[in-house]
């Protein structure tokens, strides 16, 4: 939202895949993809994950609210920190549901929020965790990631948007994440996100997770849904809960055969004002 003085921003994070939020309730921001990699960037500019930008689902452009086809009052504009859209961040609905809470944009603990994946109800708890309906968590089939030289097979969950899941006997931690796990394109045209899971017994899961857009992060909210919709399947489940820990934290995953929720933190960190001058050509 421009004040006048420059664009208005908050940073925040849910169980550290960390965001830089842009309240734009009447979808006056032009969020070029450049600027979304400008944000992003750790030196050149705040440093995230990703951009959430907060719309009212009425301002959003009637080609794009027909096609979202939300019933929310708010929409998740939702960007990788490369600049390229994504229909679903499971942490940064978090993140926003806390922050329509927090800037008195909603008038209840329990509502909605748009997506391009569509709706999704959340509940804003008393210890400001939310817990968000995140839809059927659909195992698609199989397929394979290659790191290192190394063959993981895995199980294909849709969560919104593309996932990949493969369980580890040997340690994640000792995974050299720093480059993209190679996957067929014939079985993800846009892009994967990939999670590496240990299984620790007690329906714990250890998961590191490399973002399609992004890289390696400390936790991606929709893969440890599909994380929890893949164990159980390996199992031969499909009602079940997990805990999933992540390097940012840890989370609660329940699943249905009707779809899954997903608690966690979600924290705002900072306020503050972009300048005019960068925004117009951030460098």
């Amino acid at each position: 939202m421009v004040n006048g003085v420059g664009i208005t921003f908050l940073k925040g994070h849910g169980t550290q895949n960390d965001f830089v939020l842009l309240p734009d309730p009447d979808a006056t921001l032009d969020l070029t993809e450049e600027r979304v990699r400008a944000l992003c960037d750790r030196q050149r500019g705040i440093g995230a994950d990703g951009v959430l930008r907060i719309v009212r689902t009425s301002a959003l452009p009637a080609d794009v609210r027909g096609a979202v086809g939300s019933a929310s009052g708010w929409f998740m504009d939702y960007r990788n920190a490369d600049g390229s859209i994504a229909e679903m961040c499971g942490n940064g609905v978090r993140v926003f549901a806390r922050y329509l809470v927090d800037a008195g944009l909603v008038d209840a603990s329990e509502f909605v929020v748009g997506s391009r994946a569509g709706d999704r109800p959340v509940v804003v708890n008393a210890d400001r965790s939310v817990t968000i309906d995140m839809g059927k968590a659909a195992v698609t089939g199989t397929s394979a990631a290659t790191l290192a030289g190394t063959r993981y097979a895995g199980i294909a969950v849709n969560v919104g948007n593309p996932h990949l899941v493969t369980t580890l006997d040997t340690d994640v931690a000792e995974l050299d994440l720093t480059r993209q796990p190679d996957v067929d394109p014939a079985d993800f045209p846009h892009g994967v996100n990939v999670e590496f899971l240990n299984r620790l017994g007690d329906d714990v899961l250890r998961m590191r997770v490399f973002e399609r857009g992004v890289g390696e992060t400390r936790s991606c909210g929709t893969g440890t849904v599909a994380a929890a919709a893949a164990d159980l399947y390996a199992d031969g489940e499909d009602t079940g809960t997990r805990i999933v820990r992540i390097p940012g934290g840890e989370v609660t995953v329940r699943v249905q055969p009707s779809g899954a929720t997903l608690t966690g933190p979600a924290v705002i960190l900072a306020e503050g004002v972009l300048n005019d001058d960068w925004w117009s050509d951030p460098a």
